[in-house]
């Protein structure tokens, strides 16, 4: 892409705010810079069935929310450094105090949202060979955490991760988190238990994770990970990938996952978490099954406000069926219209049930999801995504929920 003296001037201003660019550093710092603004509407709608009349009935808010990444590249020698940058941006469009706490805005029910609300996230980087080390603003994707991004900005964490892709096929990955600012907030707190069940004793400390994820053949894939929050939980995670061509634009899909996690210091957490997805492909279509179960005192143990578990059965409601002791069954379709001529148009729907939990193991739910996507392709409109999203969810234990989420966004490549 042609690189404006313009886009060199946001590069640098954005990038050299908190580290200074040595004089003696090559042009690649520069040159290997990418920034870019993605463009985010996000329109939610929750009717809240079956509460009290005192609580919540109805969730709406509808908010503009602006992306900035800024990544450069790095300084040659042995050891490059580099920095980046994440600007955080949202906008109120619609909230009122009687439908706010939809998860866009910093708000909750009976407190309008803010008109904006902003975050500005910095990582100091360095490189060594194919091993990258990041400082500052984080955002983990991998087994033992992952930021969700499900709203209107992204989570991000506060701490350090490692990187290290020095043996072909193999991928190391460690980090250290202290803090995190969920999606909906701007300032860091300390890290938050997600887990279902059980005392979690003392607050939680700090997260540390560590892990590998190795290609044994082109079709199979496996990775470990540790991770602990300090005082609350430890946690081993497996997850086994294979996947079986059967023919020409024909595959099945197996990922098999397994977690142990057990106390740390005062909590009571004592789960196993079994999940298996079995998906076959045919041309465009995609069909599923997956079956998940809990076992132990407690149900699934996580890290983060919102962060997504790495569960075969989170979904968008009832988000990760983990209650203690409890059964889910999933089955799946999804289709890419590219396989009949419409390039950028995919479709998902998804029903999920689960049983077997709660006080007397009498509790039960489902939940049923459908998406509708569409990217365009080409024109003055290309790479304008459009999704629409629906959920209903009912439960003899809680409350029943049907949603609806219209996200519109635009990827502005800046430099």
């Amino acid at each position: 892409m042609l690189k404006t003296p313009i886009a060199r001037g946001v590069a640098l201003a954005t990038l050299g705010a908190t580290l200074a660019i040595p004089t003696m550093a090559q042009a690649a710092f520069v040159d290997d810079s990418k920034v870019n603004l993605e463009l985010r509407n996000f329109y939610f709608n929750s009717d809240n069935r079956s509460v009290p009349s005192t609580s919540q009935s109805k969730s709406e808010e509808w908010a503009q929310g602006f992306i900035l990444r800024a990544e450069s590249g790095y300084t040659e020698g042995t050891v490059g450094f580099g920095v980046d940058a994440l600007g955080l941006l949202g906008v109120k469009l619609y909230s009122s105090e009687d439908t706010a706490g939809t998860g866009l805005m910093p708000s909750s029910f009976g407190n309008e949202a803010p008109d904006d609300f902003s975050a500005l996230g910095l990582t100091a980087k360095a490189k060594i060979s194919k091993t990258i080390l990041k400082v500052g603003t984080i955002e983990p994707k991998n087994m033992a955490i992952s930021r969700s991004d499900s709203r209107l900005l992204p989570q991000t964490f506060k701490g350090a991760q490692v990187i290290s892709n020095e043996i072909d096929g193999l991928t190391l990955d460690a980090g250290y988190l202290t803090e995190e600012n969920d999606r909906d907030s701007t300032n860091y707190e300390d890290l938050k238990f997600s887990g279902k069940g059980g005392n979690t004793g003392d607050a939680p400390d700090d997260f540390l994770f560590a892990g590998a994820t190795y290609s044994f053949t082109k079709d199979l894939k496996g990775a470990y990970y540790y991770s602990n929050l300090e005082e609350v939980y430890k946690q081993h995670s497996f997850n086994l990938i294979h996947v079986l061509p059967l023919g020409e634009d024909q595959s099945l899909k197996t990922d098999l996952r397994y977690a142990r996690s057990s106390d740390d210091g005062s909590s009571t957490v004592d789960n196993k978490a079994f999940g298996a997805m079995v998906t076959y492909s045919l041309s465009g279509h995609s069909f599923g099954l997956g079956y998940q179960k809990m076992s132990g005192d407690t149900g699934f143990a996580y890290t983060g406000a919102s962060s997504d578990p790495y569960l075969v059965n989170y979904v968008m409601l009832a988000a990760d069926f983990a209650n203690a002791d409890e059964k889910s069954w999933q089955a799946r379709y999804d289709y890419n219209f590219a396989a009949m001529g419409i390039p950028g148009l995919t479709f998902m729907t998804r029903y999920v049930t689960g049983d077997n939990f709660g006080t007397n193991g009498d509790s039960k739910e489902w939940e049923r999801d459908t998406d509708i996507g569409y990217v365009f392709q080409e024109g003055s409109l290309k790479n304008l995504g459009i999704k629409w999203r629906n959920g209903t969810y009912r439960s003899n234990s809680t409350r029943d929920i049907d949603q609806n989420r219209l996200i519109v966004s635009y990827t502005i490549p800046l430099m």
